[in-house]
């Protein structure tokens, strides 16, 4: 019987059940709750902002300095238009790709690898080739990927039934009719893979947009990817969790809210390769994506101005007005510009950007990210410590190991970043929810969860810091990505250009860096 790994490479329980679990004596850690602070968010809601006090003209705004943003200062500079300045509420540029530090390691705070590029994918592989990740191409044609930046073995391990097992797809006490469903299902994402659209396109492919308009295809984003699983005749419990893993971890909700179409992406859109790796194969760093934004904004300088919060984007006449919070003069400046680029998400950007209508149908998948130190590397019975670790019985995703991609020793001390998507209750309230709980309370459910599958790692937990996500994805729900809601997100709005993944309606690197660059592009005649 093939893995998932072999067909693509060739052809929750609540917090309260959790915490009903764990017997030991709530503890006290040190750490903190980090990351965008929600009163800022509230004001910017409100609009309690003073009036501008100075004014600064440049030709050109980029409000959002997560990787979208950085792809169109990146974009800019190499068109020698270096007269632009980046906005950024943060004090460090990165949005989802945001990461730290601390004396055992960085880490990431949100994303932590990119898989593969396709070979559709032109603007990243220019990026990648440009840092150095890949250096020319091999005798199969495919890039060769610099070896200190694909993730080492091993890749990811999953703790069932007391023990761990290689790989994500369950394997331990899977009955002969899980297997036949695998080959089954794994069988249909190759043949969606394989497939062109009535169009000639891929049906499936990265970037989202260059995908195939055939109806038949796009029929697939009316349903859930639940409905779909159902209709095709897969029921097994193993099957059905892996699928609602993965969706969970690429879009921050499971099968029965993300659409069939954005469930059978997840599987079938890659075709990336490299000459030196495996297909699967993902690149990745101690600080995750963190890595690549560090890499964008360098060259940026005093161009990337952090702790502003835009309030107010304007069309005057020819140019256009930006207003920003300055968090640490609290004091108010308007930025005048021939063009701004608001890469912003768009809940954000329709509060912000005069005139601009709502779009409705938007959701976004909150999520908790945590990053544990501790003072010894965890073990467990079966399969060796990987970079991704998951339990089944967990609702949350698992931790990455940090200290993964140090071949210079076996590090004792390390930090484990933990990934839990709050997908359990409606959105709105499990943001309510988040925000309502304490370091102390937060550190209960990590621990909680974390001594299910590591008994006693508590004694050697060092630190806990936590960053809540309110807003951490766009969701695909049925009806989003096809939809004409996310068709009317895409055209610019005067001299107001956008530039978000939240524009592709799943939140994945390339996606947010080629709408960055195409944004950047589509602005430059504005400026001529």
């Amino acid at each position: 019987m093939k893995t998932r790994r072999d067909f693509l490479a060739t052809t929750g329980a609540g917090a309260a059940a959790l915490l009903a679990g764990c017997h030991r004596a709530s503890a006290t850690y040190p750490g903190s709750i980090v990351g965008a602070s929600s009163a800022i968010g509230h004001r910017l809601r409100d609009g309690t902002f003073p009036t501008p006090s100075e004014t600064i003209e440049t030709k050109v705004v980029i409000v959002g300095g997560g990787i979208s943003g950085l792809a169109v200062a990146r974009r800019l500079d190499h068109h020698g238009m270096r007269e632009f300045l980046l906005l950024e509420l943060e004090h460090e540029a990165g949005g989802n790709a945001a990461s730290g530090r601390n004396a055992v390691s960085a880490y990431p705070w949100g994303a932590h690898y990119v898989p593969l590029p396709n070979e559709e994918s032109t603007e990243v592989l220019a990026l990648f080739e440009e840092l150095g990740l890949t250096r020319g191409r091999g005798t199969n044609g495919a890039p060769i990927f610099d070896e200190e930046s694909l993730c080492s073995d091993p890749l990811e391990r999953l703790f069932d039934a007391g023990r761990w097992q290689e790989g994500l797809l369950p394997q331990i006490g899977i009955t002969d009719a899980d297997r036949r469903q695998y080959e089954a299902f794994f069988t249909r994402m190759v043949q969606f893979r394989d497939r062109r659209g009535s169009d000639g396109r891929p049906a499936f492919t990265i970037p989202l947009d260059l995908s195939s308009r055939d109806p038949e295809l796009l029929a697939l984003d009316r349903i859930t990817m639940a409905e779909w699983l159902r209709t095709q005749h897969f029921d097994s419990v193993p099957l059905l969790w892996h699928v609602d893993y993965c969706c969970r971890d690429d879009y921050g909700a499971g099968i029965a809210h993300v659409s069939a179409w954005a469930g059978v992406h997840y599987f079938a859109s890659r075709r990336g390769r490299a000459a030196n790796a495996d297909p699967d194969a993902v690149v990745t760093w101690p600080e995750g994506n963190g890595w690549l934004a560090h890499q964008l904004a360098a060259p940026l300088r005093e161009r990337l101005r952090g702790g502003y919060v835009v309030f107010n984007i304007e069309q005057n006449g020819e140019d256009v007005f930006v207003d920003a919070f300055d968090l640490a003069r609290e004091r108010s400046v308007r930025h005048r510009a021939r063009g701004v680029v608001c890469a912003a998400p768009r809940f954000v950007a329709q509060r912000i950007v005069r005139g601009l209508s709502p779009t409705s149908g938007l959701e976004y998948s909150p999520w908790m990210v945590a990053n544990i130190t501790v003072d010894t590397l965890p073990g467990g019975n079966g399969a060796a410590l990987a970079w991704d670790n998951v339990a089944r019985a967990s609702a949350s995703l698992g931790y990455v190991v940090a200290t993964h991609q140090d071949i210079t020793l076996v590090p004792q001390q390390s930090v484990l970043t933990h990934y839990w998507p709050l997908d359990v209750v409606d959105p709105r309230d499990a943001r309510q929810q988040a925000i309502a709980r304490t370091h102390r309370e937060w550190c209960d459910l990590i621990v909680a969860d974390l001594v299910q599958i590591h008994p006693g790692i508590e004694e050697h937990i060092q630190n806990i810091d936590v960053w809540l996500w309110g807003h951490g994805m766009i969701r695909p729900v049925p009806g989003f990505i096809w939809g004409e809601e996310r068709a009317r997100m895409l055209p610019p709005h005067g001299a107001v250009v956008f530039a978000h993944s939240d524009m592709s309606g799943i939140s994945i690197f390339e996606e947010a860096f080629t709408r960055g660059t195409h944004a950047a592009d589509s602005l430059l005649p504005l400026l001529a």
